[in-house]
């Protein structure tokens, strides 16, 4: 009999055969005969009794089941039989996830991982409760960003919120057994970096091809970051173009705020957190990418998301607390909604790009509403020069006493550069020379 789906060979026993056992049980279940070389001839084992030990233990220690384990005889030799059920609950070998395809064994990770347990066990990754982290260590800004919403928005109102954040948390069922779920941390906690990475938000300003004129990183609560990274969008990376109508001034932005909006709290929400990726916004000039990792209902297409569809939120507990802060919606209009914005705006709707475990939402900039480019190599420039000035802020923060000269390598910008800098910072009131040339130190006015 030939290996397949359900058999596996193997001339000799070795413990990373305990993989593939795994694999087994995390799939249909199989047989995998120790003493029978690749053509399926018996060859026999030495120690056959040791073995009928070793494995059955081997296999209950590392993998937490139990196998049948037989000792069989052929032409006076001795081969092994293990049998293996397959499980109910997801199987690791050493914090490895194996499963069997075919004849072959695969190590599941990322996004497939995800769904995998979440089909084994029902469990969903943001209602897995967290240990050491309470509802004292919340974050109150972003309690309270959560409260203004929520009664602005109206999904509730200030008797609901005028409760003590253990009982709001519960209301919100946040709470697992008195332990706050994973979607409690990421809602309100000020480092949710502490249980999963990349649970932050990168953008970047791009010009031609891959270069990369400025970026930032927008770290915290997914409250305060959905406080924070609109705004900065549209006062670092974008510049209105200004018209007026009857003496009214007008501004124009390139891309449609309230689709963006929508299109970012989609990914805050809806981001497969597990993947480790953080949420990344592309800007140029004709192109905004808002980029996140994501695990698509089953048969779901682009297309699917482009008609009228239900909402299956990939992460329910933190898509119920963003929908009362009014957020997102809680019949799948999102995208419905980012289509209307742009085209009150007048440009193309956007385009969606699923690729592997990431989903993509391409917006198109309105032609009329693009500056010209000098316009916008002042407004980057004026940027930039404002990156500068937080740098060396930040710098003589930690060491007042250094020098234009020190500051220049440690920036990697040029000595001009800093001067024309800190001649700002100091026109500005921002900063003092304290003392002289040789002795003296910079002060900071906050």
């Amino acid at each position: 009999m030939a290996e397949s789906q359900n058999i596996e060979y193997k001339e000799s026993w070795r413990d990373e055969y305990l993989k593939w056992v795994c694999g087994f049980a995390n799939a249909q279940g199989g047989t995998i005969y120790i003493g029978i070389d690749d053509t399926g001839n018996v060859v026999g084992v030495r120690n056959a009794g040791k073995l009928m030990e070793d494995i059955p233990n081997k296999i209950q220690s590392g993998l937490g089941i139990i196998a049948d384990v037989n000792k069989l005889t052929k032409d006076d030799m001795d081969y092994i039989e293990i049998k293996v059920e397959p499980s109910s609950y997801p199987v690791n070998y050493h914090g490895e996830y194996h499963y069997r395809s075919g004849a072959t064994k695969q190590q599941i990770q990322g996004a497939a991982l995800t769904e995998f347990i979440r089909e084994k066990t029902g469990f969903l990754w943001d209602a897995i409760p967290v240990d050491n982290i309470g509802v004292d260590d919340l974050d109150r800004d972003s309690i309270e960003i959560f409260k203004r919403e929520a009664v602005r928005k109206k999904r509730m109102t200030k008797e609901d919120l005028d409760i003590p954040n253990s009982e709001l948390m519960d209301h919100l069922d946040l709470l697992d057994n008195g332990k706050l779920k994973r979607a409690a941390v990421m809602l309100f906690y000020r480092k949710p970096g502490r249980i999963i990475t990349g649970s932050y938000v990168k953008i970047g300003r791009f010009g031609a091809g891959s270069d990369l004129q400025y970026q930032d990183t927008v770290e915290g609560s997914l409250f305060n970051i959905a406080d924070k990274v609109i705004d900065l969008i549209y006062t670092k990376y974008l510049k209105a173009k200004i018209t007026y109508e009857h003496d009214v001034r007008i501004e124009t932005y390139p891309f449609p705020r309230e689709g963006v909006r929508e299109a970012i709290y989609n990914a805050l929400g809806h981001n497969n957190y597990a993947a480790s990726i953080p949420i990344q916004i592309r800007i140029e000039d004709d192109v905004m990418y808002i980029s996140n990792s994501c695990i698509l209902p089953k048969n779901w297409t682009v297309d699917t998301l482009m008609k009228p569809h239900k909402s299956e939120p990939f992460n329910p507990s933190i898509a119920h607390v963003f929908y009362r802060a009014g957020y997102i919606e809680a019949w799948g209009r999102g995208i419905q909604k980012i289509c209307e914005a742009c085209q009150e705006l007048g440009t193309l709707n956007p385009e969606y790009i699923v690729l592997g475990d990431d989903i993509t939402v391409k917006f198109f900039a309105l032609e009329s509403a693009k500056i010209s480019d000098f316009q916008n190599s002042k407004h980057q420039a004026d940027v930039l020069a404002d990156v500068l000035e937080d740098r060396i802020l930040d710098e003589l923060k930690k060491d007042a006493g250094l020098n234009q000269k020190e500051l220049a390598e440690i920036l990697q910008t040029s000595v001009p550069s800093v001067q024309r800098a800190m001649s700002r910072l100091k026109d500005n009131g921002r900063l003092v020379r304290k003392g002289g040339k040789r002795f003296g130190y910079w002060q900071i006015q906050e």
